[in-house]
Protein backbone atom coordinates (compact mmCIF):
# COMPACT_ATOMS: atom_id res chain seq x y z
CA UNK A 1 0.00 0.00 0.00
CA UNK A 2 1.34 3.31 -0.97
CA UNK A 3 0.49 6.91 0.77
CA UNK A 4 -1.39 8.96 -1.99
CA UNK A 5 -1.75 12.67 -1.34
CA UNK A 6 -5.04 13.70 -0.33
CA UNK A 7 -5.35 17.12 -1.28
CA UNK A 8 -8.83 16.35 -3.75
CA UNK A 9 -10.40 15.65 -0.18
CA UNK A 10 -9.45 18.60 1.79
CA UNK A 11 -6.98 16.83 3.46
CA UNK A 12 -3.00 17.04 2.75
CA UNK A 13 -0.09 14.41 3.36
CA UNK A 14 2.75 16.18 5.02
CA UNK A 15 5.93 14.92 5.63
CA UNK A 16 8.01 15.94 8.39
CA UNK A 17 11.41 15.82 8.76
CA UNK A 18 12.18 16.45 13.11
CA UNK A 19 15.87 17.00 14.76
CA UNK A 20 16.38 18.44 18.17
CA UNK A 21 18.13 17.87 21.27
CA UNK A 22 16.51 15.16 23.15
CA UNK A 23 13.85 15.75 26.21
CA UNK A 24 10.57 14.37 26.85
CA UNK A 25 7.66 16.14 25.22
CA UNK A 26 9.18 16.71 21.77
CA UNK A 27 6.46 14.12 20.30
CA UNK A 28 3.61 16.01 21.98
CA UNK A 29 4.76 19.51 20.52
CA UNK A 30 4.81 18.13 17.13
CA UNK A 31 2.05 16.23 17.17
CA UNK A 32 -0.37 18.71 18.92
CA UNK A 33 -0.66 21.54 16.21
CA UNK A 34 -1.94 18.31 14.18
CA UNK A 35 -5.02 17.62 16.84
CA UNK A 36 -5.04 21.29 17.28
CA UNK A 37 -6.01 21.67 13.34
CA UNK A 38 -8.48 18.19 12.94
CA UNK A 39 -5.61 16.38 11.70
CA UNK A 40 -3.87 12.99 12.06
CA UNK A 41 -0.81 11.28 13.01
CA UNK A 42 -0.32 8.74 9.58
CA UNK A 43 3.24 7.16 10.29
CA UNK A 44 6.49 7.57 12.49
CA UNK A 45 9.95 6.62 12.62
CA UNK A 46 11.32 8.48 15.68
CA UNK A 47 14.65 8.00 17.81
CA UNK A 48 17.40 8.95 19.88
CA UNK A 49 20.76 9.19 18.65
CA UNK A 50 23.14 10.44 20.67
CA UNK A 51 21.57 12.62 22.65
CA UNK A 52 19.23 13.80 19.78
CA UNK A 53 15.76 13.57 18.57
CA UNK A 54 15.54 12.15 14.74
CA UNK A 55 12.73 11.25 13.27
CA UNK A 56 10.06 11.07 9.82
CA UNK A 57 6.61 11.84 10.10
CA UNK A 58 3.68 11.37 7.71
CA UNK A 59 0.79 13.60 8.87
CA UNK A 60 -2.66 14.39 7.10
CA UNK A 61 -3.75 18.09 7.74
CA UNK A 62 -7.12 20.10 6.68
CA UNK A 63 -5.65 22.05 3.16
CA UNK A 64 -7.34 25.00 4.99
CA UNK A 65 -5.13 24.59 8.14
CA UNK A 66 -1.11 23.49 6.97
CA UNK A 67 0.15 27.12 7.25
CA UNK A 68 -1.32 27.19 10.62
CA UNK A 69 -0.12 24.34 11.69
CA UNK A 70 3.53 24.87 9.60
CA UNK A 71 3.65 28.06 11.41
CA UNK A 72 3.50 26.12 14.83
CA UNK A 73 6.02 23.67 14.16
CA UNK A 74 8.21 26.72 13.01
CA UNK A 75 7.98 28.33 16.45
CA UNK A 76 9.59 25.30 18.31
CA UNK A 77 12.82 26.36 16.81
CA UNK A 78 12.78 28.88 19.47
CA UNK A 79 12.87 25.86 21.76
CA UNK A 80 15.98 23.89 20.04
CA UNK A 81 13.01 21.24 17.62
CA UNK A 82 13.55 21.56 14.42
CA UNK A 83 10.63 20.94 12.29
CA UNK A 84 10.77 21.00 8.70
CA UNK A 85 7.34 20.00 6.55
CA UNK A 86 7.11 18.78 2.75
CA UNK A 87 4.19 17.80 0.61
CA UNK A 88 4.03 14.04 0.30
CA UNK A 89 4.22 13.35 -3.40
CA UNK A 90 2.35 10.75 -5.36
CA UNK A 91 3.51 7.36 -4.58
CA UNK A 92 5.84 5.31 -7.11
CA UNK A 93 4.83 2.31 -8.66
CA UNK A 94 4.83 -0.56 -6.63
CA UNK A 95 8.07 -2.82 -6.88
CA UNK A 96 8.09 -6.44 -8.09
CA UNK A 97 9.40 -8.10 -5.18
CA UNK A 98 10.32 -6.89 -1.77
CA UNK A 99 12.98 -8.43 -0.09
CA UNK A 100 15.07 -8.20 3.69
CA UNK A 101 18.51 -7.71 3.99
CA UNK A 102 20.56 -8.67 6.97
CA UNK A 103 24.08 -7.76 7.36
CA UNK A 104 26.84 -9.03 9.98
CA UNK A 105 30.69 -8.18 9.96
CA UNK A 106 33.28 -6.51 11.61
CA UNK A 107 32.48 -2.44 11.79
CA UNK A 108 34.99 -0.64 9.23
CA UNK A 109 34.30 2.71 7.75
CA UNK A 110 33.01 2.25 4.13
CA UNK A 111 30.00 -1.02 4.29
CA UNK A 112 26.97 1.54 3.59
CA UNK A 113 28.73 3.00 0.72
CA UNK A 114 29.67 -0.08 -0.72
CA UNK A 115 26.73 -1.93 -0.04
CA UNK A 116 24.24 0.90 -1.08
CA UNK A 117 25.90 1.55 -4.28
CA UNK A 118 25.09 -2.17 -5.50
CA UNK A 119 21.79 -1.88 -4.49
CA UNK A 120 21.82 1.25 -6.64
CA UNK A 121 23.63 -0.27 -9.65
CA UNK A 122 20.89 -2.61 -10.16
CA UNK A 123 17.78 -0.33 -9.26
CA UNK A 124 17.15 -1.16 -5.70
CA UNK A 125 15.27 1.07 -3.48
CA UNK A 126 16.15 0.76 0.14
CA UNK A 127 12.53 1.07 2.05
CA UNK A 128 13.88 0.84 5.18
CA UNK A 129 16.65 0.03 6.66
CA UNK A 130 18.00 0.34 10.02
CA UNK A 131 22.03 0.12 11.13
CA UNK A 132 23.90 -0.60 14.60
CA UNK A 133 27.18 -1.11 16.02
CA UNK A 134 27.60 -3.42 18.60
CA UNK A 135 30.74 -5.37 21.19
CA UNK A 136 31.27 -8.75 19.61
CA UNK A 137 30.76 -10.97 21.80
CA UNK A 138 33.82 -13.20 23.13
CA UNK A 139 35.80 -11.81 20.35
CA UNK A 140 36.61 -8.50 20.57
CA UNK A 141 36.06 -5.50 18.91
CA UNK A 142 33.14 -3.95 17.31
CA UNK A 143 30.39 -5.46 14.99
CA UNK A 144 28.56 -3.39 12.39
CA UNK A 145 24.94 -4.66 11.30
CA UNK A 146 22.61 -3.86 8.83
CA UNK A 147 18.92 -4.69 8.30
CA UNK A 148 16.79 -3.50 5.53
CA UNK A 149 13.61 -3.60 3.20
CA UNK A 150 14.09 -3.57 -0.53
CA UNK A 151 11.95 -3.05 -3.08
CA UNK A 152 13.52 -4.93 -6.48
CA UNK A 153 12.37 -4.06 -9.82
CA UNK A 154 10.50 -6.17 -12.00
CA UNK A 155 13.30 -6.92 -14.53
CA UNK A 156 15.80 -7.33 -11.86
CA UNK A 157 17.24 -10.99 -12.19
CA UNK A 158 17.49 -11.38 -8.16
CA UNK A 159 20.67 -14.10 -8.50
CA UNK A 160 22.57 -11.30 -10.22
CA UNK A 161 21.74 -9.03 -6.89
CA UNK A 162 22.84 -11.62 -4.75
CA UNK A 163 26.28 -12.65 -6.59
CA UNK A 164 26.98 -8.66 -7.27
CA UNK A 165 25.98 -8.53 -3.22
CA UNK A 166 28.31 -11.47 -2.38
CA UNK A 167 31.00 -10.61 -4.04
CA UNK A 168 30.88 -6.86 -2.15
CA UNK A 169 30.69 -8.74 1.30
CA UNK A 170 33.66 -10.87 0.29
CA UNK A 171 35.95 -8.17 -0.33
CA UNK A 172 34.19 -6.39 2.75
CA UNK A 173 34.42 -9.52 5.38
CA UNK A 174 30.89 -9.45 5.85
CA UNK A 175 27.77 -11.64 5.87
CA UNK A 176 25.05 -10.66 3.76
CA UNK A 177 22.10 -12.62 3.83
CA UNK A 178 18.74 -11.78 1.42
CA UNK A 179 15.56 -13.19 2.53
CA UNK A 180 11.51 -12.80 2.12
CA UNK A 181 10.68 -9.57 3.54
CA UNK A 182 8.35 -9.19 6.82
CA UNK A 183 5.23 -6.99 6.34
CA UNK A 184 5.41 -3.78 6.38
CA UNK A 185 3.88 -1.10 8.49
CA UNK A 186 0.56 0.46 7.09
CA UNK A 187 1.00 2.89 4.55
CA UNK A 188 4.32 2.05 3.17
Amino acid sequence: MSVVPRTLRGMADLVLTVLGDDRPGLVQAVSAPVEEAGGSWQRSQLTRLAGKFAGVVLVSVPDDRVDEVEQAWAELSEHGLEVRSEPASAAAPPAATTIGLHLLGDDRPGIVAEISAVLADHGVGIDEMETDVREAPMAGGMLFEIDATLSLPADLDSDDLARSLEAVAGELMVDVTLSAASPTAPGV
